[in-house]
Protein backbone atom coordinates (compact mmCIF):
# COMPACT_ATOMS: atom_id res chain seq x y z
CA UNK A 1 0.00 0.00 0.00
CA UNK A 2 1.35 3.49 -0.94
CA UNK A 3 1.85 5.76 1.82
CA UNK A 4 -0.81 8.68 1.81
CA UNK A 5 0.58 12.58 2.56
CA UNK A 6 -2.74 14.04 3.89
CA UNK A 7 -2.09 17.92 3.98
CA UNK A 8 -4.47 20.31 6.00
CA UNK A 9 -6.87 20.78 3.24
CA UNK A 10 -7.72 17.32 3.19
CA UNK A 11 -8.41 16.94 6.70
CA UNK A 12 -10.86 19.03 6.11
CA UNK A 13 -12.36 17.63 3.07
CA UNK A 14 -12.84 14.11 5.00
CA UNK A 15 -13.63 14.79 8.12
CA UNK A 16 -16.41 16.67 9.64
CA UNK A 17 -16.77 18.75 12.96
CA UNK A 18 -19.40 16.26 14.07
CA UNK A 19 -17.62 12.72 12.89
CA UNK A 20 -14.82 13.90 14.65
CA UNK A 21 -17.19 14.39 17.31
CA UNK A 22 -18.46 10.83 17.58
CA UNK A 23 -14.23 9.59 16.75
CA UNK A 24 -13.72 11.26 20.16
CA UNK A 25 -16.24 9.22 21.51
CA UNK A 26 -14.30 6.25 20.78
CA UNK A 27 -11.34 7.45 21.41
CA UNK A 28 -12.38 8.42 25.37
CA UNK A 29 -13.98 5.00 25.89
CA UNK A 30 -10.66 3.24 24.61
CA UNK A 31 -8.84 5.34 27.10
CA UNK A 32 -10.68 4.39 29.88
CA UNK A 33 -10.93 0.72 29.62
CA UNK A 34 -7.57 0.10 28.22
CA UNK A 35 -7.51 -0.55 24.45
CA UNK A 36 -5.41 2.10 23.69
CA UNK A 37 -1.51 2.12 25.09
CA UNK A 38 0.31 5.48 25.21
CA UNK A 39 3.65 5.86 27.32
CA UNK A 40 3.57 9.86 29.11
CA UNK A 41 4.70 11.92 26.26
CA UNK A 42 8.03 13.50 25.86
CA UNK A 43 7.49 17.93 25.33
CA UNK A 44 11.08 19.02 25.65
CA UNK A 45 11.78 22.68 25.29
CA UNK A 46 14.02 23.91 22.50
CA UNK A 47 17.91 25.05 23.76
CA UNK A 48 17.13 28.66 23.46
CA UNK A 49 13.30 27.82 25.09
CA UNK A 50 11.91 29.53 21.94
CA UNK A 51 9.27 26.33 21.16
CA UNK A 52 8.58 22.94 22.13
CA UNK A 53 9.49 19.52 20.29
CA UNK A 54 6.10 17.16 21.28
CA UNK A 55 6.68 13.62 20.62
CA UNK A 56 3.59 11.13 21.25
CA UNK A 57 3.03 7.88 20.68
CA UNK A 58 0.07 5.28 21.10
CA UNK A 59 -1.07 1.93 20.23
CA UNK A 60 -5.08 1.60 19.43
CA UNK A 61 -6.95 -1.92 19.57
CA UNK A 62 -9.64 -0.25 18.04
CA UNK A 63 -9.06 0.79 15.05
CA UNK A 64 -5.97 -1.53 14.91
CA UNK A 65 -3.35 0.65 14.34
CA UNK A 66 -0.08 2.27 16.39
CA UNK A 67 1.71 5.79 15.66
CA UNK A 68 3.22 8.84 16.67
CA UNK A 69 2.29 12.37 16.38
CA UNK A 70 5.26 14.88 16.60
CA UNK A 71 4.53 18.31 16.62
CA UNK A 72 6.60 21.41 17.04
CA UNK A 73 4.72 24.19 19.65
CA UNK A 74 5.97 27.87 19.18
CA UNK A 75 3.55 30.02 21.39
CA UNK A 76 5.15 33.27 19.47
CA UNK A 77 4.00 31.88 15.96
CA UNK A 78 0.46 33.48 15.74
CA UNK A 79 1.54 36.93 16.44
CA UNK A 80 3.33 36.63 12.98
CA UNK A 81 0.35 35.31 11.31
CA UNK A 82 2.09 31.53 11.44
CA UNK A 83 0.16 28.07 13.42
CA UNK A 84 1.44 27.38 16.99
CA UNK A 85 1.49 23.97 16.03
CA UNK A 86 2.92 22.06 12.89
CA UNK A 87 3.85 18.73 12.70
CA UNK A 88 2.55 15.36 11.78
CA UNK A 89 0.86 12.24 13.05
CA UNK A 90 2.04 8.98 11.33
CA UNK A 91 0.17 5.84 11.29
CA UNK A 92 1.87 2.32 11.23
CA UNK A 93 -0.37 -0.73 10.12
CA UNK A 94 -0.78 -2.87 13.10
CA UNK A 95 0.06 -6.18 11.47
CA UNK A 96 2.39 -5.85 9.66
CA UNK A 97 4.22 -2.51 10.36
CA UNK A 98 3.67 -0.61 7.64
CA UNK A 99 3.71 2.84 7.15
CA UNK A 100 0.37 3.84 6.13
CA UNK A 101 -0.47 7.74 6.53
CA UNK A 102 1.46 11.14 7.12
CA UNK A 103 -1.62 13.16 8.37
CA UNK A 104 -0.88 17.32 9.00
CA UNK A 105 -0.52 17.09 12.61
CA UNK A 106 -1.69 20.52 13.47
CA UNK A 107 -5.33 20.61 11.57
CA UNK A 108 -6.02 17.31 13.69
CA UNK A 109 -5.09 18.81 16.73
CA UNK A 110 -7.48 21.68 15.63
CA UNK A 111 -9.97 19.22 15.51
CA UNK A 112 -9.77 16.58 17.48
CA UNK A 113 -8.92 19.06 20.61
CA UNK A 114 -12.24 21.02 19.78
CA UNK A 115 -14.28 17.94 19.23
CA UNK A 116 -13.30 16.62 22.50
CA UNK A 117 -14.17 19.17 24.49
CA UNK A 118 -17.70 19.12 23.02
CA UNK A 119 -18.20 15.74 23.62
CA UNK A 120 -17.85 16.75 27.16
CA UNK A 121 -19.94 19.64 26.61
CA UNK A 122 -22.26 17.28 24.96
CA UNK A 123 -21.94 14.57 28.11
CA UNK A 124 -21.54 17.35 30.53
CA UNK A 125 -23.18 20.68 30.11
CA UNK A 126 -27.02 21.55 30.74
CA UNK A 127 -29.60 21.08 28.06
CA UNK A 128 -31.25 24.10 27.90
CA UNK A 129 -27.28 25.80 27.97
CA UNK A 130 -27.59 28.41 24.87
CA UNK A 131 -24.96 31.31 25.51
CA UNK A 132 -21.06 30.51 25.03
CA UNK A 133 -18.32 32.09 26.23
CA UNK A 134 -14.73 32.08 24.09
CA UNK A 135 -11.53 33.00 25.97
CA UNK A 136 -8.95 33.54 23.08
CA UNK A 137 -8.80 34.37 19.97
CA UNK A 138 -7.01 31.74 17.78
CA UNK A 139 -7.23 28.16 16.02
CA UNK A 140 -8.47 26.75 18.89
CA UNK A 141 -11.39 29.66 19.39
CA UNK A 142 -12.37 29.27 15.64
CA UNK A 143 -12.53 25.47 16.76
CA UNK A 144 -14.42 25.34 19.47
CA UNK A 145 -17.14 27.70 18.39
CA UNK A 146 -17.64 25.16 15.13
CA UNK A 147 -17.77 22.57 17.50
CA UNK A 148 -19.32 23.26 20.72
CA UNK A 149 -21.92 24.78 18.18
CA UNK A 150 -22.70 21.30 17.02
CA UNK A 151 -23.89 19.54 20.48
CA UNK A 152 -25.87 22.87 21.54
CA UNK A 153 -27.98 25.35 20.06
CA UNK A 154 -26.30 28.39 20.62
CA UNK A 155 -27.80 31.54 20.84
CA UNK A 156 -24.84 34.04 21.43
CA UNK A 157 -20.90 33.82 21.71
CA UNK A 158 -19.00 36.24 23.39
CA UNK A 159 -15.73 36.29 22.58
CA UNK A 160 -12.78 37.59 24.76
CA UNK A 161 -8.89 38.35 24.49
CA UNK A 162 -6.06 39.85 26.00
CA UNK A 163 -6.39 42.22 22.53
CA UNK A 164 -10.12 43.58 22.49
CA UNK A 165 -8.94 44.38 19.06
CA UNK A 166 -8.09 40.98 18.23
CA UNK A 167 -11.51 39.57 19.57
CA UNK A 168 -12.91 42.50 17.28
CA UNK A 169 -10.72 40.60 14.54
CA UNK A 170 -11.80 37.07 15.17
CA UNK A 171 -15.51 38.54 15.40
CA UNK A 172 -15.23 39.95 12.26
CA UNK A 173 -13.67 36.62 10.74
CA UNK A 174 -16.29 34.53 11.98
CA UNK A 175 -19.55 36.73 12.68
CA UNK A 176 -20.94 36.20 9.00
CA UNK A 177 -20.64 32.48 8.76
CA UNK A 178 -21.80 32.05 12.26
CA UNK A 179 -25.54 31.01 12.74
CA UNK A 180 -25.56 32.85 15.94
CA UNK A 181 -25.25 36.18 17.42
CA UNK A 182 -21.26 36.61 18.15
CA UNK A 183 -19.41 40.03 19.69
CA UNK A 184 -16.29 40.69 21.41
CA UNK A 185 -16.24 41.46 24.59
CA UNK A 186 -13.28 43.67 26.98
CA UNK A 187 -13.40 41.57 30.17
CA UNK A 188 -12.75 38.38 30.89
CA UNK A 189 -15.86 38.11 33.27
CA UNK A 190 -18.34 38.62 30.44
CA UNK A 191 -17.14 36.04 28.51
CA UNK A 192 -16.98 33.75 31.65
CA UNK A 193 -20.97 34.64 32.47
CA UNK A 194 -22.36 32.12 30.06
CA UNK A 195 -23.94 28.76 30.02
CA UNK A 196 -20.76 27.14 28.50
CA UNK A 197 -17.23 28.65 28.96
CA UNK A 198 -14.00 27.64 26.67
CA UNK A 199 -11.03 28.55 27.88
CA UNK A 200 -8.26 28.26 25.15
CA UNK A 201 -5.83 30.47 25.85
CA UNK A 202 -1.60 30.23 26.64
CA UNK A 203 -2.23 31.54 29.66
CA UNK A 204 0.51 30.99 32.46
CA UNK A 205 -1.58 31.77 35.65
CA UNK A 206 -5.48 32.23 36.09
CA UNK A 207 -7.67 34.10 33.86
CA UNK A 208 -10.80 32.75 34.79
CA UNK A 209 -12.45 32.65 38.58
CA UNK A 210 -15.05 31.12 39.80
CA UNK A 211 -16.67 34.00 41.15
CA UNK A 212 -17.63 35.32 37.67
CA UNK A 213 -19.27 31.75 37.16
CA UNK A 214 -23.36 31.31 36.96
CA UNK A 215 -25.20 28.74 38.71
CA UNK A 216 -24.91 25.11 36.38
CA UNK A 217 -22.25 26.47 34.04
CA UNK A 218 -19.88 24.01 32.50
CA UNK A 219 -16.37 25.00 31.91
CA UNK A 220 -13.71 23.67 29.38
CA UNK A 221 -10.05 24.02 29.95
CA UNK A 222 -8.49 23.17 27.17
CA UNK A 223 -4.80 25.97 26.84
CA UNK A 224 -2.95 25.02 30.03
CA UNK A 225 -0.54 21.93 29.54
CA UNK A 226 1.89 21.68 31.85
CA UNK A 227 2.15 21.15 35.67
CA UNK A 228 2.78 25.09 36.76
CA UNK A 229 0.43 26.67 34.09
CA UNK A 230 -3.65 27.01 34.62
CA UNK A 231 -6.30 28.99 33.33
CA UNK A 232 -8.78 28.31 36.41
CA UNK A 233 -8.16 29.91 39.93
CA UNK A 234 -8.32 27.27 42.62
CA UNK A 235 -12.08 28.69 43.20
CA UNK A 236 -13.55 27.40 40.53
CA UNK A 237 -11.58 24.32 40.16
CA UNK A 238 -12.54 23.44 44.36
CA UNK A 239 -16.25 24.97 43.81
CA UNK A 240 -16.95 22.43 40.37
CA UNK A 241 -17.20 18.72 39.68
CA UNK A 242 -13.97 18.32 38.22
CA UNK A 243 -13.49 15.75 34.72
CA UNK A 244 -10.56 15.27 32.86
CA UNK A 245 -9.93 13.23 29.40
CA UNK A 246 -7.04 11.22 31.31
CA UNK A 247 -6.25 10.49 35.19
CA UNK A 248 -3.22 9.25 34.60
CA UNK A 249 -2.16 12.69 32.87
CA UNK A 250 -4.43 15.09 34.68
CA UNK A 251 -2.08 14.21 38.10
CA UNK A 252 1.12 14.60 35.90
CA UNK A 253 0.46 17.63 33.73
CA UNK A 254 -2.62 19.42 35.10
CA UNK A 255 -1.49 22.84 36.79
CA UNK A 256 -5.35 23.43 36.60
CA UNK A 257 -5.80 20.51 38.91
CA UNK A 258 -2.14 20.32 40.75
CA UNK A 259 -2.17 24.15 42.02
CA UNK A 260 -5.12 23.52 44.08
CA UNK A 261 -4.00 20.14 45.10
CA UNK A 262 -0.62 21.76 46.40
CA UNK A 263 -2.71 24.17 48.21
CA UNK A 264 -4.59 22.12 49.74
CA UNK A 265 -7.82 23.14 48.61
CA UNK A 266 -9.03 20.28 47.07
CA UNK A 267 -7.41 16.34 47.51
CA UNK A 268 -7.22 13.89 44.89
CA UNK A 269 -11.20 12.65 45.41
CA UNK A 270 -12.35 15.75 43.73
CA UNK A 271 -11.49 14.80 40.42
CA UNK A 272 -14.61 12.83 39.61
CA UNK A 273 -12.72 10.63 37.08
CA UNK A 274 -12.23 10.66 32.73
CA UNK A 275 -14.91 11.41 31.04
CA UNK A 276 -14.62 8.47 28.90
CA UNK A 277 -16.21 6.39 32.10
CA UNK A 278 -19.48 8.88 31.51
CA UNK A 279 -19.62 7.62 28.13
CA UNK A 280 -19.00 3.94 29.40
CA UNK A 281 -21.82 4.33 32.26
CA UNK A 282 -19.13 3.89 34.96
CA UNK A 283 -19.69 7.26 36.42
CA UNK A 284 -22.30 9.91 36.59
CA UNK A 285 -21.86 13.08 34.76
CA UNK A 286 -23.95 16.35 35.85
CA UNK A 287 -26.14 15.69 38.81
CA UNK A 288 -28.52 18.75 38.78
CA UNK A 289 -29.05 22.38 37.11
CA UNK A 290 -27.27 24.01 39.46
CA UNK A 291 -23.86 22.00 39.49
CA UNK A 292 -21.03 23.75 37.75
CA UNK A 293 -18.61 21.28 35.83
CA UNK A 294 -15.34 21.36 34.48
CA UNK A 295 -13.65 19.53 31.91
CA UNK A 296 -9.61 19.21 31.40
CA UNK A 297 -8.17 18.76 28.20
CA UNK A 298 -4.74 17.65 27.88
CA UNK A 299 -5.02 16.10 24.68
CA UNK A 300 -4.24 12.55 24.29
CA UNK A 301 -2.70 10.47 21.59
CA UNK A 302 -5.38 8.47 21.21
CA UNK A 303 -7.37 11.19 20.21
CA UNK A 304 -4.93 11.96 16.99
CA UNK A 305 -4.64 8.56 16.13
CA UNK A 306 -8.20 7.73 16.07
CA UNK A 307 -9.01 10.75 14.74
CA UNK A 308 -5.98 10.28 12.07
CA UNK A 309 -7.11 6.85 10.92
CA UNK A 310 -10.97 8.23 10.56
CA UNK A 311 -9.12 10.75 7.97
CA UNK A 312 -6.93 7.66 6.35
CA UNK A 313 -9.72 5.41 6.18
CA UNK A 314 -11.47 7.71 3.91
CA UNK A 315 -8.95 7.95 1.19
CA UNK A 316 -8.27 6.26 -1.88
Amino acid sequence: MQLQLIDAAQVRARLSMRECIEEMAVAMKAVTAGTIAAPPRIIMPLVDASGFLAVMPGSASEPRVYGVKIVSLHPGNPAHGRPAVQGFVVLFDHDTGAPLALVDGGEITAFRTAAASALATRVLARANARTLGILGCGVQAASHLEAISSVRDISEVRVWGRSYAKAQAFVARHGDASRVQIHAVRGAEDAAACDIVCAVTGAHEPLVKGEWLRPGCHVNLVGAHSASTREADTALIAGASVFVDSMDAAFREAGDILLPLQEGAIDRAHVKGEIGAVLLGRLTGRRNEEEITVYKSLGLVAQDLVAAHAVFAKGG
